[in-house]
């Protein structure tokens, strides 16, 4: 993949967009009047307590729930009702936060049959090359006989990442794609997911690992009780008082001052001791 010119990525429309997209369940607003654009080469971060919308969203992107309100718009068409298999075929891939493999396939086939369904090869040894290379890249190296029921929460993770990958997707939403790493497994997958930023895929991620989210995050989105409560870089809104009254917490904020007033009281480069 290459990355966008930025002078294209400014004047070309969004690969995916969403207009005042809301989703009422009953008398529940769970997502209201959200408004997000995702560009090549770009991250947008999501965050918001568990209830707060963020699955309910990738959902709606993604054609797996239809919109109260709002539109879903792929390189400017309305593709508002869309089915999720018509979005897939635009480019747009995704994660699921509980992840449901095939378990009557191995963890290779299953990785296959994104290279089959997406823009990869339609011969089956093409496609499971492919998928062992995908494998490879995420960390699921010698496991492609295993039965998905075989591996960890982590690795089951990883499979989610290859499957979707394998659609070889321009548009990449990954749900809580962190979730159930060990500390040091989290910058290796933090590392891949800034990579393919790089390459020019265009992210939205949910994410609750706040420090992971932050580092690779162009924008962070905070969603609470369905609303977008703010937008923006990532250090200017991890610093927001509602954002830390909604959703960081008190401690959250206590370890940031400590921090703060650690790297001030350092000694400076050069500096005397």
């Amino acid at each position: 993949m290459t990355a966008a010119t930025p002078s294209a990525a400014n004047t070309a429309p969004p690969l995916l967009a969403a207009s005042k997209l809301s989703r009422r369940f009953g008398g529940l607003l769970a997502v209201s009047d959200v408004d997000l654009e995702l560009r090549p080469g770009r991250l947008l971060g999501v965050i918001g307590a568990n209830g707060a919308g963020k699955s309910t969203l990738i959902n709606m992107l993604t054609g797996h729930l239809q919109p109260t309100s709002g539109r879903v718009l792929i390189d400017g068409h309305d593709q508002t009702g869309a089915k999720p298999w018509t979005i897939a075929h635009a480019g747009v891939a995704r994660t699921f936060q509980i992840v449901k493999p095939f378990r009557e396939m191995t963890v290779v086939e299953n990785v296959m049959l994104g290279e089959l369904f997406g823009k990869g090869s339609a011969r089956p040894a093409v496609a499971r090359k492919a998928a062992l290379e995908l494998m490879e890249r995420v960390g699921l190296g010698g496991k492609a006989e295993l039965n998905p029921a075989e591996l960890s929460v982590a690795d089951a993770r990883r499979l989610e990442l290859a499957r979707a990958l394998a659609l070889r997707p321009r548009v990449l939403l990954l749900d809580e794609v962190l979730a159930g790493l060990r500390p040091n497994e989290i910058q290796p997958a933090v590392e891949l997911i800034d990579g393919l930023r790089k390459e020019g895929l265009a992210l939205l991620m949910v994410e609750h690992v706040v420090h992971a989210i932050a580092a690779i995050s162009d924008e962070i989105l905070v969603l609470h009780h369905g609303q977008m409560l703010t937008r923006g870089p990532a250090a200017e809104v991890l610093s927001d008082d509602r954002v830390i009254a909604a959703y960081l917490g008190s401690r959250y904020a206590a370890r940031q001052k400590a921090r703060a007033a650690a790297a001030s009281s350092a000694p400076k480069p050069g500096g005397s001791t």
